[in-house]
């Protein structure tokens, strides 16, 4: 085993920490304040290459490998998770395009997003249908040359500046999860609405809204692989997106660290910073140890993609620890602020509201506990 960065990951790391000491760390809490997504910043990391990270060099994008791209998600996450949600957006919406998509669809999709600096977004979860895939009601009925979209889409991330969506719906209802399927549809047509923007507890700067979809008419070659592909398409896609939130979370959790190493260095209580306390002392070793055990099964599910090795097992693993691992640390560095921690002046606060979506995006902790458990049985 090599537990050793490349050069290349190392260049990157640097060039990811330098930007987001500089541009997202002294912003982060206003936008947030402001529940507003600074585009500006999201552009920024485009034209840099930190940004698009799972579309390939042939297509335009850095064609990073997967250890690679979570090292740079990690330190955007430091900074701000919000915008590492929004930053990673364009990747899952690539994904099925990637996975299934014809080659005009991925020249034409996938160099919107890495050359022309579109956006584009992931449309799968719905009002009855969130863990339960096989459960969406969105149907697509096919009438012509053409698929006609009705149904409802919540919590899309970045929908209120999305060029075009990856929709799943279903051709026959009948069929169940076997006619689930998958399409690339245009933001502006006609009959498709970006509804209400939530009100959520974390990742105020990172947009989610509800996507309606009525009598939407989308041409039948935008159709992602065949009818019927939508269900282990979004599995797929769900398997290779799960180590990028399990460094999302990971990244916040390192951000929660720091802060809370510099504060008790800092906080004078009895004569010595709290620091020289024991007890503080074995909290911060704790947080220390669980974020290093997370960042490895991070680096293990992405080393085992990297190298075409089964990975399902450690991107629920590395998804479902990193993300109980950041609720931990940022409650505990909360708690070792004290009455500051509970305030905005301190940035521990904002770490730990945006860790409690890590344990429910991207399939939620119980339903990781499940998928391991079931591939740990073969």
């Amino acid at each position: 085993m090599n537990f050793k960065l490349t050069e290349e990951q190392k260049m990157a790391q640097d060039t990811a920490r330098k930007f987001v000491n500089k541009e997202i760390v002294p912003v982060a809490a206003e936008y947030d304040e402001r529940e507003e997504l600074p585009v500006e910043i999201l552009n920024r990391l485009i034209e840099t290459g930190l940004s698009n990270l799972g579309i390939p060099e042939e297509y335009g994008g850095p064609g990073v490998d997967a250890v690679t791209s979570c090292i740079i998600v990690e330190e955007i996450a430091r900074g701000c998770a919000a915008i590492a949600t929004s930053s990673t957006c364009n990747s899952l919406a690539a994904y099925p395009i990637i996975l299934r998509g014809s080659e005009d669809q991925k020249q034409h999709y996938l160099r919107r997003l890495a050359e022309e600096g579109q956006y584009a977004s992931f449309c799968l979860t719905e009002p009855g249908a969130g863990s339960d895939v096989g459960n969406i009601s969105t149907t697509a009925r096919r009438d012509g040359d053409y698929y006609i979209i009705n149904g409802t889409k919540r919590f899309i991330t970045n929908a209120s500046i999305a060029n075009f969506l990856t929709v799943f719906a279903t051709v026959d209802k009948s069929r169940g999860h076997k006619s689930l399927s998958a399409f690339i549809v245009e933001r502006d047509t006609p009959g498709v609405t970006i509804s209400k923007k939530e009100k959520k507890m974390g990742l105020r700067a990172s947009p989610t809204c509800e996507v309606i979809f009525e009598d939407v008419k989308v041409p039948a070659t935008n159709l992602i692989g065949k009818v019927g592909d939508g269900f282990y398409l979004a599995m797929e896609t769900m398997d290779k997106a799960r180590p990028t939130t399990g460094a999302m979370a990971v990244g916040l959790a390192q951000g929660a660290f720091e802060a809370a190493i510099k504060y008790t260095q800092e906080r004078v209580q009895f004569g010595k910073p709290i620091f020289a306390q024991q007890a503080v002392q074995i909290i911060l070793a704790d947080m220390a140890m669980e974020i290093e055990a997370a960042r490895l099964l991070v680096y293990k599910a992405c080393f085992h993609m990297d190298h075409d090795l089964p990975f399902t097992k450690f991107s629920a693993m590395c998804k479902c620890y990193g993300a109980d691992v950041a609720m931990k640390v940022t409650t505990d560095a909360v708690q070792l602020f004290g009455g500051y921690g509970y305030t905005r002046e301190y940035p521990v606060e904002k770490y730990m509201r945006d860790a409690k979506i890590m344990q429910i995006y991207e399939g939620t902790n119980q339903i990781q506990r499940i998928v391991i458990a079931r591939e740990a049985a073969k």
